[in-house]
């Protein structure tokens, strides 16, 4: 399908990982397991090492690292198998001499090479003296035909580790016959040989079950492959209707997170106000109201467009165990939800009328209502956009591996951080502070959206387990500019809390008595010199009404995030 976005520019927000030179590993690993939230086990590796992790050729422990890395782009073992079979397919491994052959990388070449790299000045330096990954193999004696070729070497034969010309380790079959055509010499032949990653196919159990049933069925196969390529090449499109022009699939795939289609007429004004009341004398706090809509609409990823509000899959298996929404908390709250869409649902079926409302919008109409709340007990008339439109998506349309694999373990809008134990200050990457950043470039946040969501989160009370940390006022869901007023406050002198320097707490530099509590991604945003500029700004006396307009806009982006719907509409 067509639909994807051309970028002229780099994107500096994801989180690559700390190491500063390619292809190492370097803290990326804490006892042997890879540190969240990185999936790549390399920096600058797309997938795994082919040698085996580490470049240590183990097939075992490359099928572990394959199973982890394919899980975090939403692959199951069927998907994984038929698409390594069905790439290496094809082509061949280039690694004709040792590296030291090879020159820089484009931005590290001479002016001169005009954006030219990795010169390789070996011989000729091309065709059969090429070389890209430092491996010399091709995988089937048909490298230009789909097939499965490949599966049947990988099971026929027995292989013993070899070293490529360049140097790295990789296997050649024992005592099988030289079956494999030279890309380049037509009377040449080589021995099959395969890559570590390839060899995890076979000595995995799993993994050898799915190869070899597709082995036995290589129509099966052909569909599993065409299946999961498909996934692969459009996994970061979004929902479905992201995707136009004419080749666009009639079946819709679990990993698109679909949402089942609108079979009723929308609220209108009017009735959102009804609802807005109704939310607001259930019982439920203004802390609960917006820390529910918040919880929902920020598991948006835009490095994939998926997660959001459109859908309430925060109701569902597993996002209503993740941790940091609160599981029993949210429990309670969903059922009041639940008894309000079906109280106005069966008024508006009973009056004839077509008209419904969703889970779905209800928590996000529920957050905006407690801002406007909030909003007048500062004494402030405000109005919250909320555009209905979302619908309730279905346990079957809820691919469950995939969100039991992004469970977050850090959220500074929340202030949730899982393990602070894990800090460590000679280290950025492991600090909670560094990790919002990544979790801001999630939600398209520019730094003053992300400074003022912080600071109006916080005087709601919206923050994990509904604490006291980081609430920087005395009038707690209420809001006001008074977090920033109370983070800057000179007269407060802030002290380390705890062991691993997490949290802290504000003392009054007169009397001494304790004013506040606060975690380092509070604390960030008055050190960081160009978070501060931002706060300063919020802080003023005069910002007030810009501190709500601004914080307004931002909470209703994030609401949007996943409106594709809107988007398509213009």
């Amino acid at each position: 399908s067509l639909g994807r976005q051309d970028i002229f520019e780099p994107d500096e927000g994801p989180d690559w990982g700390p190491e500063e030179e390619m292809l190492t590993a370097k803290g990326r690993f804490e006892e042997k397991r890879l540190r969240e939230p990185y999936s790549a086990t390399e920096m600058g590796l797309i997938y795994v090492n082919p040698a085996g992790p580490g470049g240590v050729p183990d097939p075992k422990l490359s099928a572990q690292e394959i199973r982890f890395v394919f899980a975090k782009m939403g692959m199951d073992d069927q998907d994984t198998v038929a698409l390594i079979a069905g790439g290496h397919a094809f082509g061949k491994c280039h690694g004709a001499a040792p590296e030291e052959f090879l020159g820089p990388d484009p931005s590290s070449s001479p002016i001169e090479q005009q954006g030219l790299g990795w010169k390789f000045n070996y011989k000729t330096g091309k065709g059969p003296h090429t070389f890209t990954s430092g491996f010399e193999l091709a995988w089937s004696p048909t490298p230009t035909e789909f097939g499965i070729q490949y599966l049947r070497l990988l099971f026929q034969h027995e292989w013993e580790i070899e070293t490529s010309p360049a140097g790295k380790p990789q296997w050649v079959a024992k005592d099988a016959p030289e079956i494999i055509p030279d890309a380049h010499d037509p009377h040449k032949r080589h021995k099959p040989r395969m890559l570590t990653a390839d060899l995890a196919l076979r000595f995995d159990e799993e993994y050898a079950k799915i190869a070899r049933r597709f082995l036995e069925d290589p129509e099966g196969f052909e569909r599993a492959f065409a299946r999961a390529w498909f996934k692969l090449t459009h996994r970061d499109m979004g929902p479905k209707t992201c995707y136009i022009g004419p080749y666009v699939p009639k079946e819709e795939f679990v990993w698109q997170d679909p949402l089942p289609k609108r079979d009723y007429d929308l609220t209108d004004d009017g009735e959102a106000e009804e609802l807005k009341e109704r939310i607001l004398t259930s019982g439920l706090s203004i802390s609960q109201l917006v820390y529910t809509a918040w919880s929902s609409a920020s598991s948006y990823r835009d490095s994939d467009r998926r997660g959001g509000a459109n859908g309430a899959r925060i109701r569902l298996y597993p996002m209503n165990q993740w941790e940091v929404n609160h599981p029993e908390d949210l429990k309670k709250i969903i059922e009041v939800y639940e008894k309000i869409q079906r109280e106005f649902n069966e008024k508006q079926k009973g009056a004839g009328s077509g008209k419904r409302v969703s889970l779905a919008d209800l928590i996000v109409l529920g957050g905006c209502a407690a801002l406007e709340r909030a909003a007048s007990k500062a004494g402030m008339d405000l109005r919250v956009p909320f555009t209905p439109g979302r619908v309730d998506a279905t346990e079957d349309q809820i691919e469950v591996g995939f969100y039991e694999a992004i469970e977050p373990f850090a959220d500074g809008f929340r202030n949730y951080f899982r393990d602070p134990a894990a800090i460590d200050e000679g280290d950025i990457y492991t600090t909670p502070e560094y990790l919002l950043v990544d979790k801001a470039q999630l939600l398209k946040l520019t730094v003053p959206e992300m400074v003022v969501l912080i600071g109006g989160l916080r005087v709601l009370g919206a923050v994990y387990k509904y604490g006291k940390y980081g609430v920087l006022t005395k009038e707690p869901e209420t809001l006001t500019n008074d977090f920033f007023g109370n983070l800057l406050d000179m007269d407060i002198e802030w002290r380390q809390a705890d062991e691993h320097r997490y949290l802290f707490e504000g003392y009054e530099r007169g009397s001494g008595a304790l004013k506040w509590v606060a975690t380092r991604v509070d604390l960030i945003i008055g050190h960081h010199d160009q978070l501060r500029a931002v706060a300063e700004v919020y802080a003023c006396d005069d910002a007030k009404e810009m501190f709500l307009r601004d914080f307004v806009a931002a909470w209703d982006k994030v609401m949007n995030l996943d409106r594709f719907d809107l988007r398509t509409k213009g």
